[in-house]
């Protein structure tokens, strides 16, 4: 068990925030041994922190998880159950996967973060969710100690949520996420670029991967270079019938259809709004992808916070809709 005091909190958005204490366990007995140790504190359960956003320096203690590890735990004709550990880093996990013959993973390839916080957020992209692949998860209760496990319909899946992130938010450490990936390659391509670049021929899970690492590259900024979350708002869901008076308005808006209404993307919105590209003190809209905040150096969380109102104010306004955070700001 690992225990640090007046620790920096180094994310993705290159900030200095600190934690009054850190602690980080590498085995579910060792987090349950913490436990009592916790009680009375506020207490923020984290993964690699891609996709948090402080405004202030966190007076509790940060509890992360070190379990890693994977393995296989069943298979049959068709598929394998991977039992991965929620410290281990997801793309690591995604590139194993790959490399073992295995599909169902490879267009979340290169998204940041770490297996246990991917299973809280349901991360997607390119028309693949984790909830896609996921058969349960572990968990322990913060509160008695006691284990348990969800299956994938008792984790409330939806975009970009799950029961982690609503209900039970803050109640439950994930230990291990089970994943069921298949041996059989079917292919995914009608998201997004991959079906310029894709379809049409014969493909692997690597070429998948490849083409997909390609496209993120081409509009994330690299968070070494330039912070940022990835990201930073979800795409909205909107009726038939606002879509159909959104469409009169403008005829070429890029649009999904799913269950539930339209969804249209938020980073074609704050374009529209004229924001991409645009700085508001050193927080700004990246020049490439209008969805990603970026902190050009030294900006706060405040100002990165003032700078994602704007733009939902400016959507709201000139389009009457409702557009909201995927990073969770603290």
């Amino acid at each position: 068990m690992r225990w640090e005091r007046d620790f920096a909190l180094r994310n993705t958005f290159g900030m200095d925030v600190r934690t009054r204490l850190y602690a980080e366990y590498g085995s579910v007995e060792e987090l349950r041994a913490c436990l009592p140790q916790l009680v009375g504190e506020r207490v923020l359960h984290v993964g690699g922190g891609s996709n948090l956003l402080f405004t202030r320096d966190w007076d509790g203690v940060v509890l992360h998880s070190g379990i890693l590890g994977h393995e296989v735990i069943e298979e049959d004709g068709d598929s394998v159950l991977v039992r991965a550990g929620a410290g281990e880093t997801w793309d690591d996990l995604v590139v194993r996967a790959i490399g073992c013959g295995l599909s169902g993973v490879e267009n979340l390839s290169l998204i940041p973060g770490e297996t246990g916080a991917a299973a809280v957020q349901n991360i997607g992209a390119y028309g693949v969710e984790l909830a896609d692949v996921v058969e349960c998860v572990e968990t322990v209760d913060l509160r008695t100690g006691e284990a348990r496990r969800f299956a994938r319909d008792e984790c409330a899946y939806g975009y970009r949520h799950s029961i982690f992130k609503g209900a039970l938010r803050g109640r439950y450490a994930i230990t291990h996420v089970q994943l069921r990936l298949s041996k059989v390659f079917r292919p995914k391509l009608a998201y997004g670029g991959l079906a310029e670049r894709l379809s049409g021929r014969a493909c692997t899970p690597a070429d998948v991967r490849a083409a997909v690492v390609d496209l993120r590259r081409g509009k994330l900024p690299d968070p070494q270079v330039l912070g940022n979350a990835g990201s930073f708002f979800m795409n909205p869901v909107i009726s038939e019938e606002a879509f159909v008076r959104l469409r009169e308005r403008y005829p070429r808006v890029p649009y999904y259809r799913q269950e539930g209404g339209v969804k249209v993307p938020a980073g074609w919105l704050i374009e529209q709004c004229g924001w991409k590209g645009r700085s508001l003190g050193r927080a700004a809209v990246h020049d490439k992808q209008a969805l990603v905040l970026v902190n050009l150096g030294g900006a706060t969380g405040e100002e990165v916070v003032r700078l994602a109102q704007t733009i939902v104010a400016d959507v709201k306004e000139r389009f009457d809709i409702d557009i909201r955070p995927e990073v969770n700001i603290l």
